[in-house]
């Protein structure tokens, strides 16, 4: 496995790989990280063949003033040793200096998608997201590249920044992996306290309650007033934001008849959790 410590050992390294399947990770990694690792092999053997390069960068651009940056999980050795047994052929460990020039001036957004939701919640946030990516894909020249499901705004935001700007890199949903108790994976989870971390789980009962009263036929007001019962009854949560979308634009909605994305941002001490569902009413198609 090639560690590659700067964007021209990068570059340098791609040249002449033929077909390249990107995986973008801030590191601390686990198995949802690893999920993204098989789906981007299952994508290369089903084109006969090609590398896997797995980036590792905590990117400053997209942490507000007062969020987590400093205290941001990192593990580079037991990274490595993870990504060597999941058979990842490069990683991409690259320094902030080397990402972000002095004088930088520019910045790639998608405007409405990353203003909404989560983009409210936490200000340039996909702005950063957005211009690091791009960055990513201007280096590595992926071929494809895989986005976890469960932060599904980020994922609606990629997707449209590369509709938008013509980049030629396909972008690989993976769906959400769980911990045993329903949990979302997270690097975030690691700094939860055990009391914290056994009070989080009720956002997946809070999900899959909702998701099944989609499916009856509930409306929108009934679903989220439940989802608000269910994690409000949770001491140690403090809800910071319930949305119900549609799916495939993430725009509002007034009633449910076609998939919906629940998506929820819940605090647990200073740790901010996300997840999220899709919800089908009764003989609406897949949005995947």
């Amino acid at each position: 496995m090639q560690i590659c410590r700067d964007k021209q050992a990068m570059r340098d390294w791609r040249q002449g790989q033929g077909r390249v399947a990107l995986v973008p990770t801030m590191g601390a990694l686990h198995d949802g990280h690893l999920s993204l690792v098989a789906q981007a092999r299952r994508w290369l053997d089903a084109r006969g063949g090609g590398r896997i390069v797995t980036s590792i960068f905590v990117n400053p651009t997209q942490f507000g003033p007062h969020e987590d940056l400093a205290t941001y999980p990192r593990d580079e050795e037991n990274d490595l040793g993870l990504l060597r047994q999941a058979g990842c052929d490069a990683v991409f460990l690259p320094a902030v200096d080397d990402i972000y020039r002095p004088g930088a001036q520019t910045a790639v957004e998608v405007t409405d998608l990353s203003r909404m939701l989560m983009g409210r919640l936490r200000p340039g946030h996909f702005r950063g997201v957005a211009t690091v990516v791009t960055k990513l894909f201007n280096i590595v020249r992926p071929d494809a590249a895989a986005f976890g499901e469960k932060d599904y705004q980020q994922l609606a935001v990629i997707r449209q920044m590369v509709a938008d700007l013509d980049v030629p890199v396909e972008i690989l949903p993976v769906p959400t992996v769980r911990e045993a108790d329903g949990l979302a994976m997270s690097s975030r989870n690691r700094r939860l306290s055990p009391a914290q971390r056994a009070a989080a789980p009720v956002l997946n009962r809070a999900l899959d309650r909702a998701r099944q009263m989609v499916a009856e036929g509930a409306g929108l007001s009934a679903v989220r007033a439940e989802l608000r019962r269910i994690i409000g009854a949770e001491p140690l949560a403090q809800i910071r934001s319930i949305d119900i979308r549609d799916a495939a634009t993430l725009s509002r909605i007034a009633t449910i008849q076609r998939p919906v994305v629940i998506l929820l941002a819940v605090r647990f001490g200073d740790v901010l959790l996300i997840d999220q569902r899709v919800a089908h009413p009764k003989g609406a198609p897949d949005v995947r």
